[in-house]
């Protein structure tokens, strides 16, 4: 259930990791009342299965973030078969009794007890949530050490440094020179049993945004988000509060305000923004979608902030007010980011439909549909000033786009798994992108041509 390492750095894990797996043991529990699917079984999920089967991206196209996506089931049929937890796939990956096994032997299994949940759960009916609106409390686990996927990558405008998210970490690099600098560690942090965690966050980090002038970045993870000082390492602002996870962050042009986006699969998305200088809510937008919010990002003059999400809307409010003013729908899958043209007129937005939708800010209407990815669209950003765009998407490529005839200007070939993150430079002349493998690569925006790769710290690039 949780993410495979890349070929590379598996290299580097232990040999220890490698031995054969036993299946997990099958304990009795001692249990009369019903099992409660938001109690008992989303815990486990949560705790066990998010890091590979939430967000943007799927194994196996499972996703645990909702009920009716777990009975929904995989790319190969259901995983739950009510009334039958013998015949039921995840007992038998999970319980590792057929393979593939979930997790993977290199991260941590389900208990016994867990695994008597669930399969209990499913003999009971696999019955969805109550809907006594109680949200049970996570217990939130370190990720394994050597999950490292980068979920988000940043770059200041000046193009002299880079960030990228693996696991709970943010690492800092030299554009220039490719040169680690640091890692962002959050000297307050602990565990669920009040240990200390060298980390940015406890959980997953989700999305990264540097402010304008490059002084500050923003990280988001698990109910929290963290403005920090970048050249010092230090945290500036802890943001709390949130009911999910942080997955869209933007800064204002003026880097006077930040947003934030994100929310519960399912459930009403969410949608803060909030004063850089003090980290003190400005306004939180009521309801803005139906789910999960995946993509913000401020108008040029800072006075309206666009949105969208898993509902397929993209939508655009007001700034401070947080009055609604228009919806664009023409997606046909999760829309996972959005962006604004410098001139204010147009917007552009792309998602899980392999498509980029070109909208007139004015009328509402869809300019043009650009087609070329042949999976879900994770990232855009516009290129300062310009109409061109920079995409990146699970097919492996990044791709450089024209919005005003929807052209091709430039494709990236970045490696051999599903990217996650992408940054460019407002001239255009460096591009970095990230995903599954935990690399980040740094390409020449005029020509293609890949500079050199970012590797996570104490990692060397494998000999030739």
């Amino acid at each position: 259930m949780v993410r495979y390492v890349s070929s590379l750095l598996v290299l580097a894990l232990p040999f220890a990791l490698f031995a054969a797996e036993k299946p997990i043991a099958v304990v009795p529990l001692d249990r009369k009342d019903p099992i409660v699917y938001e109690k008992d079984i989303e815990p486990i999920f949560r705790s066990k299965c998010v890091v590979c089967h939430s967000g943007k991206e799927v194994k196996g196209k499972f996703d645990v973030g909702s009920y009716a996506s777990v009975m929904k089931g995989s790319q190969n049929g259901p995983v739950v078969i009510a009334g039958k937890s013998a015949d039921s796939p995840i007992v038998l990956y999970a319980g590792k009794t057929k393979k593939p096994f979930m997790p993977p032997k290199d991260e941590e299994p389900l208990t016994p007890q867990e695994l008597a949940l669930i399969k209990l759960w499913i003999d009971q009916g696999a019955k969805p949530p109550s809907g006594s609106g109680d949200r049970p409390k996570i217990v939130l686990h370190l990720p394994p050490a050597n999950v490292v996927p980068v979920r988000a990558v940043a770059m200041t405008h000046d193009k002299s440094t880079v960030a990228a998210s693996r696991g709970n970490q943010i690492h800092i690099y030299d554009a220039g020179s490719g040169a680690f600098i640091r890692t962002l560690i959050d000297p307050k942090l602990t565990d669920a049993e009040g240990k200390p965690v060298k980390g940015a966050h406890l959980a997953l980090v989700e999305s990264l945004a540097f402010s304008p002038d490059g002084r500050f970045l923003a990280s988001g993870s698990f109910q929290e988000a963290i403005i920090w000082d970048v050249q010092t390492g230090t945290v500036r602002h802890k943001i709390t509060g949130f009911a999910d996870r942080v997955v869209a962050l933007a800064f204002s042009a003026k880097g006077n305000l930040l947003a934030t986006g994100g929310g519960p699969p399912s459930e009403d998305g969410e949608v803060k923004v909030y004063d850089a200088a003090t980290g003190k809510l400005v306004v939180e937008l009521k309801s803005p979608h139906s789910d999960t919010v995946y993509g913000v990002c401020f108008s040029p003059d800072g006075k309206m902030l666009a949105s969208c999400g898993a509902d397929k809307f993209v939508k655009v409010w007001e700034i401070p007010s947080g009055k609604f003013v228009k919806s664009f729908e023409g997606h046909t899958h999760h829309v996972l980011d959005v962006g604004w043209k410098a001139d204010g007129k147009l917007l552009a937005s792309a998602g899980a439909d392999n498509v980029i939708k070109v909208w007139t800010f004015d009328t509402g209407e869809q300019a043009r549909t650009i087609q070329g990815h042949t999976k879900q669209i994770t990232r855009l950003e516009f290129l300062g000033s310009t109409p061109q765009i920079i995409t990146c998407s699970g097919d492996q490529t990044i791709r450089m786009w024209n919005v005003d005839n929807g052209g091709t200007v430039r494709q990236f070939n970045s490696g051999s798994d599903f990217l996650y993150g992408v940054a460019v430079s407002p001239d255009g002349a460096l591009v970095a992108a990230g995903g599954e493998d935990g690399v980040v690569r740094l390409f020449n925006g005029t020509n293609g041509q890949l500079i050199k790769q970012l590797l996570p710290p104490g990692v060397e690039a494998p000999k030739k």
